[in-house]
């Protein structure tokens, strides 16, 4: 006769096995995993899609094959994982324009859901901007560059690489944060935009730290602030742009990451995760990411997303403050 012991403890093994099997991701990779580049070969997130690549091969035990699929502010990649199959065999290496700023500038043009049909899996970075001036102009820390801007409203320019990227709503939230009226000038690409800075043809530039490097140790151009909370490791004597008075809560940045489509398994967002976040934790990756201007920055899964809702939160009030729309 089966005891009710018997039955219970047979019940709790049974429902054990079934927690577990919940969690089991099913031999999941058993073949190459897509990782689709919203952005031309070179590129910063296509530097951070490759170099990522092989340390999750490594962990995943199938290859990562990096695919660009570059077009519309990026948004042709991003739509492509966010259609796919939610199986972890397609995945988004993504900055922070196609997933958080589109949304809002192009709203009436993005033809998939990013806060819905993009899972947060991984950050792999931050990216700061660095505002340059040219080494004419008697500005070297941040409160020195907004007073200048301030006595001469409505006379200075900025360049950025084009309309809506993190770096011309950096420049944007300068101006709603300081009473500032800098001019925005979209240029295609960081190289343009930090050049006309040598050459005196806009006042300052929001840049990569990658675009702006060359003319900084060339003394063409002269880093007067960055846009980070703290200082950048590669510039530490460059302070933050929130030291300037009336700034002290200022903070944009660009930032990488992986994604996945939604609806993907927890127990396949976790493989991910934990192979990209290995990845991370490897010093000569991290070094190789800091050459190319690149913080390398670890979160957990839960926290990451909490950080892309805020950051989408912040990008979409920026662009409704400004009033910026994509023709500018």
């Amino acid at each position: 006769m089966i005891s009710r012991r018997h039955l219970a403890v047979s019940a709790a093994f049974a429902l054990a096995g079934g927690q577990a099997r919940a969690q089991d991701p099913g031999g999941y990779p058993d073949r190459p995993v897509k990782a689709i580049v919203g952005y031309p070969p070179g590129g910063g997130v296509d530097i951070v899609a490759r170099l990522l690549g092989e340390p999750m091969r490594a962990k995943l035990g199938q290859p990562v094959i990096v695919e660009n699929r570059p077009g519309a502010s990026a948004m042709i990649g991003a739509q492509a994982v966010a259609k796919a199959a939610p199986d972890g065999y397609t995945i988004l290496f993504a900055a922070a324009g196609e997933v958080a700023v589109n949304p809002s500038l192009y709203s009436d043009r993005i033809t998939y859901d990013a806060a819905r049909e993009l899972t947060p899996v991984a950050l792999c970075g931050t990216v700061p901007c660095v505002v340059v001036v040219p080494t004419s102009l008697p500005i070297r820390t941040p409160a020195e560059l907004i007073t200048y801007a301030r006595a001469k409203k409505g006379e200075l320019s900025f360049s950025s690489s084009g309309i809506g990227n993190p770096q011309h709503l950096a420049g944007e939230l300068m101006n709603h944060m300081a009473g500032t009226d800098v001019l925005h000038v979209p240029y295609r690409g960081s190289a343009p935009a930090v050049t006309d800075v040598a050459s005196g043809r806009v006042t300052m530039s929001f840049s990569s730290l990658g675009a702006a490097l060359p003319l900084i140790e060339s003394g063409k151009i002269r880093a007067v602030a960055v846009t980070s909370r703290d200082r950048m490791p590669q510039l530490p004597e460059v302070a933050p742009l929130r030291d300037a008075p009336g700034l002290e809560n200022y903070e944009l940045i660009n930032w990488f990451g992986v994604f996945a489509p939604g609806g993907t398994p927890a127990p396949v967002l976790d493989r991910l995760a934990g192979a990209a976040d290995s990845a991370l934790a490897d010093p000569a990756l991290a070094a190789k990411l800091m050459e190319q201007g690149i913080i390398p920055r670890r979160l957990a899964p839960e926290a990451f997303r909490g950080f892309v809702r805020e950051e989408t939160d912040k990008f979409a009030a920026i662009i409704r403050d400004a009033r910026i729309t994509p023709e500018g």
